[in-house]
């Protein structure tokens, strides 16, 4: 880009530039992808143009015959790319163009980087990740040592250009007057890129990618232009017609992704109401699936006519993952956004997709348990939030939903679970945790090993919060291992033997241990006892009936939301050699300081099991060193 020009000189954002520099240098083999997503960032401003129209009918008045035009030049070496859509203002180029908004952003550089480290994953990454992010725009650098915007927003009288190599930033000035409305995108290309200057070429890419485009795409060059594509709405179309390449560039198209559709649903719906949809559940993980934003990507429209991709009321946010279109002929075209959120129509329109979606995906789960899987894994986590927010769908929920557990390997349903359950046992088990394998190895299983109990390890954030709203399935209440009291005496047909208690006081042997406990930890935790639970560990932490999990706690904490923990109980086991030594000492005189010392070890040591640390290292460390100095002197 010459250095002489006038324009204003605009920097990128930082993390534009690191996904500009590895999508230039790295992401080539699929680089003829670029084209469909500046058709698709066209066809995109004339949907938002048309819908504007509805308002403003003078938007559409001077050029009302909605299009997009390539223009391939050989000689030239350059392709252009032209919309007579919504067009941008000033602010609009500097804020589009120049950075990238979501929080996920970061998140994609990185996995970028890390596909470019991996060269045997290339070809996947070319797919996937650029369409993970929707860079769009930005993968026209792919082709081009310069790109050119000039555009002039519906109804403004002033136009701007925008010029940037794609690397050092980019510079703004005014265009001339004359400038039509729309956008027009001018790429510079690359020595190795000239393939994209011939007609040809581009007409073969256009019908790969961009036939089902809903507006005429005409290409232009040396004679006469013409329209290649058919310009009709795939979804007002007969399934018999279209094929499964037809559906997954739909699906690319309007979802901005590269990936294969995991579920396509297309459907219409005549009666009280009538609409078409033409959805997509993608195959791979959205990189903002868990933007704060919650913004599903399915777009309305009214009588083929977009409306808009903003209707909140249209999605549940449990299933923003979905992709595509609802067609509406019942609402009418001058209807406002906000009036769309509360609209009757719009409510049993969604009420009717939800319930189709997830009669599809209970059919996956028994025809496909494989397939289902891998839904799972990559939109579990937004499925469970619909546990916790969505009461009335609650049960069906529960069912499609899939979890680990210390009894089997990989996935299991809570179906499956009940037909696993032991004589005699009346509840569901669960633990949440970091991580699935670690948790197997808590000393708050060890009863439940001990008589082949089996307990869900849950270890996603998630998980912390429907489980207080979702009290049962089946009437089987779900009760937290680490929660309270646990008696498993009575599961299994057997009784309560002589030797366990059936109240809270301690034997005769730890008694005086106990007190002495409390009396060292008093401050740092709500309460020592003997333990149910433990057969194999000394001791362990939990919380008491009513109080917050303990890793809810900590979430809340690390968020700012909540300041001093609650205290915990320290539980010990009466049968392990620790404990019985530690009894012993605590009858003998002088004893107090011992037992003090040993008191902060051990409620050290819960705090590591459950992947804490200690609150005081320095002290653990000189504890510890004398108790091992004793051991060997």
């Amino acid at each position: 880009m010459a250095d002489t020009s006038t324009g204003e000189r605009h920097e990128f954002q930082a993390e534009v530039n690191r996904i500009l520099d590895i999508v230039v240098n790295s992401l080539y083999s699929k680089r003829e992808v670029f084209l469909r997503e500046l058709i698709s960032n066209a066809s995109d401003a004339c949907d938002k143009l048309r819908y504007e129209a509805q308002l403003d009918s003078a938007l559409l008045k001077d050029d009302p015959a909605l299009r997009i035009t390539i223009t391939p030049d050989a000689k030239k070496k350059t392709l252009t790319v032209s919309d007579n859509g919504i067009g941008m203002t000033h602010d609009e180029l500097v804020e589009n163009l120049g950075t990238i908004a979501g929080s996920g952003t970061a998140k994609f550089a990185e996995q970028l980087a890390e596909a470019e480290k991996d060269k045997a994953k290339k070809e996947k990454s070319d797919v996937s990740l650029i369409g993970q992010f929707g860079v769009g725009f930005y993968a026209a650098f792919m082709a081009a040592d310069e790109v050119t915007v000039t555009s002039r927003r519906a109804g403004a009288d002033e136009a701007w250009r925008w010029t940037s190599d794609g690397r050092t930033g980019f510079e703004i000035e005014p265009a001339e007057a004359d400038t039509p409305r729309g956008t027009t995108i001018t790429l510079k290309l690359k020595k190795d890129a000239k393939e994209f200057s011939e007609a040809l070429r581009v007409e073969t890419i256009i019908k790969t990618y961009s036939e089902h485009v809903a507006l005429p795409v005409w290409l232009a060059g040396d004679g006469e232009a013409r329209q290649i594509n058919e310009a009709a709405a795939l979804w007002t179309r007969q399934k018999s017609e279209i094929s499964a390449d037809q559906y997954t560039e739909f699906y690319r198209h309007v979802g901005h992704t590269f990936d294969e559709p995991w579920l396509t649903l297309h459907n219409r719906a005549e009666g009280v109401i009538a609409y078409t949809n033409l959805l997509f559940i993608p195959s791979s993980t959205p990189f903002d699936l868990f933007d704060p934003s919650r913004r599903h990507g399915v777009k309305l429209y009214v009588r083929k006519i977009f409306i808009t991709d903003e209707c909140e009321g249209l999605v549940p946010p449990w299933l923003r993952f979905l992709k595509g279109v609802v067609d509406s002929e019942d609402l009418p075209l001058n209807v406002s956004r906000e009036v769309l959120q509360n609209n009757p129509v719009v409510a049993k329109i969604s009420k009717a997709l939800v319930k189709r979606v997830m009669n599809e995906l209970k059919k996956k789960a028994e025809k496909d348990p494989e397939g289902y899987t891998t839904f799972w894994e990559a939109f579990g986590q937004v499925m469970k939030e619909g546990i916790y927010e969505d009461h009335e769908r609650r049960d069906e929920l529960l069912k499609l939903a899939r979890f680990r557990s210390n009894a089997v390997d990989g996935w299991t349903s809570l179906d499956d679970y009940l037909g696993r359950m032991k004589d005699g046992q009346e509840q569901i088990y669960t633990l949440t945790g970091d991580k699935a394998e670690t948790m197997k190895q808590s000393p708050m299983l060890e009863a439940f090993k001990a008589k082949d109990v089996e307990v869900l390890l849950l270890d996603e954030p998630v998980d912390e919060f429907w489980t207080m709203s979702a009290d049962a399935f089946e009437e089987k209440p779900f009760v937290s291992v680490s929660r309270g009291d646990i008696d498993l005496s009575t599961i299994g047909g057997e009784n309560a033997s002589d030797e366990e208690k059936t109240d809270d006081e301690p034997s005769g042997d730890t008694a005086p241990l106990i007190a002495m406990l409390k009396l060292a930890l008093e401050g740092e935790v709500k309460d020592v006892r003997e333990s149910k639970r433990l057969t194999d560990s000394a001791c362990c932490l939990v919380v008491d009936e009513g109080d917050m999990n303990m890793r809810l706690q900590k979430m809340l904490q690390a968020t700012g939301q909540l300041g001093m923990q609650s205290e915990r109980i320290l539980e010990i086991n009466p049968k392990h050699v620790l404990i019985t030594s530690l009894s012993d000492i605590a009858k003998g005189d002088g004893a107090t300081r011992d037992v003090e010392e040993m008191a902060h070890l051990l409620l050290d040591q819960a705090l590591i099991l459950e992947g804490e640390l200690p609150k005081d290292p320095a002290a653990f460390a000189r504890r510890l060193s004398d108790a091992m100095a004793r051991a060997v002197g």
